[in-house]
This record gives structure tokens, sequence and C-alpha cells, in this order.
């Protein structure tokens, strides 16, 4: 007899949620993640407040973001040879 007494709960549960409505069921599975993620602490602010009209920081420079940019089109080609003889270590003097 204790041995069916597992599995009545098991067989009552899913009885129980088989006539559930899908979005009841999705409402019941992500309250729990919804809590979690209230229960996580606020974020330590490091520095000055930044809601104070007074407080101090740093300065905002422009920088452009094409500043260093160096066209890539295709070029005809050139004198590879002699590119690669400037760009060659120097014979050893025993060679």
């Amino acid at each position: 007899m204790l041995a069916h007494n597992p599995a009545r709960p098991a067989a009552v549960g899913s009885a129980a949620t088989a006539s559930m409505p899908l979005s009841i069921k999705v409402l019941l599975l992500s309250v729990p993640l919804l809590l979690a993620g209230c229960a996580a602490p606020p974020p330590v602010l490091t520095g000055p407040d930044p809601s104070e009209p007074g407080a101090r920081t740093s300065r905002a420079d422009y920088r452009s973001t094409v500043s260093g940019y160096t066209s890539q089109r295709p070029v005809a080609p050139s004198a590879w040879k002699q590119k690669n003889e400037q760009v060659a270590p120097a014979p050893k003097s025993g060679e």
C-alpha cells in the first residue's frame, strides 16, 4: 500500500494541470523568475552621485570615429619583387 502513495500525487498533479489553460501555466512558471529578479540588491554606485547638480565630472572631449581611416580600395598591382627585397632581412656575410 505504501508503494502506491508516491504515484498518487504525481497522477493527481498531472490531471490537475492538464485542464489548466496554457497562459496560466506560463504565468505560474514565470512568477518565481520575476520574484528572483526583484530580490537582487541594487548595484553599488562608485564616484560622485549623478543626481547631484554640483558633482564634478571628467571632461568629455570630441574624438572623430573615422579619424584614422585610410582607404582600402583595390589598386593596380605593383612591382612585388622590389618591395619584397626592401623588407627582406640582409643576407649573412657567410652566405
